[in-house]
């Protein structure tokens, strides 16, 4: 299946990163800071994938679904908040999920071209990638606000077809969620679903991905196979 593959990219939050513990700390910080909830770890988990905006969004309506007539302004000052926050933690509670820096590395020695595709805010991604020394991993880097449009949208995916002369079964995208496996199906390139990131507490055997999986490193064999 993925014997044509020249490029993969990954999502980050719930893929290679656990990041919850630290954005769980800065949604509860800023819901605090605007008089609202606090959040925990578990709310947190169920609400990320989406953007900063959509994060603040569900805890400010304190569900998944947001709330409908939400106060712009309160966004817009929660989500203010929410980054200084986030910014001033250190994303010292971020840790890579197992195996993920291995991975990388030997599909980067094996001469793939690797791609982050994110909708984490752009400003938070290379201080990330350099805390856990996989800068030099990825010829892109793709953030939430980096485009227009991000996931499920294919806008970052079609931009990285488009850049890379790469025709759809040429790429494959690695994610967790079903903004990843929903993108990866409207750019019409293969997807590789992970079982154990955030995805609104949905199965993601539910989106239909090419691959489902329960360990990143399950990559490698996929990858060898196809060769």
């Amino acid at each position: 299946m993925f014997e044509n593959i020249k490029l993969i990219a990954f999502d980050l939050d719930g893929t290679l990163l656990d990041s919850v513990p630290d954005l769980a700390r800065a949604v509860d910080l800023a819901m605090q800071d605007v008089g609202y909830p606090r959040v925990t770890l578990e709310q947190a988990s169920h609400w990320i994938g989406n953007g900063a905006d959509v994060l603040v969004s569900r805890a400010l309506s304190q569900s998944v679904t947001v709330r409908e007539g939400l106060d712009s302004e309160l966004v817009k000052q929660a989500r203010a908040r929410l980054d200084h926050h986030y910014h001033d933690g250190g994303h010292e509670l971020s840790h890579l999920y197992p195996n993920v820096k291995e991975t990388l590395e030997a599909l980067y020695q094996q001469g793939y071209a690797l791609a982050l595709v994110t909708n984490k805010p752009a400003q938070f991604v290379p201080e990330l990638l350099e805390q856990h020394q996989l800068a030099h991993l990825f010829v892109d880097v793709i953030g939430g606000d980096t485009f227009v449009e991000k996931k499920p949208n294919p806008f970052a995916l079609n931009w990285l077809l488009d850049k890379h002369q790469l025709t759809p079964s040429e790429m494959l995208m690695v994610g967790d969620s079903r903004n990843d496996i929903q993108a990866a199906q409207a750019a019409g390139c293969y997807s590789f679903g992970l079982t154990y990131g955030y995805n609104h507490g949905e199965p993601i055997a539910d989106s239909q991905p090419d691959v489902v999986s329960d360990e990143f490193n399950h990559l490698l064999a996929v990858m060898s196979v196809a060769r």
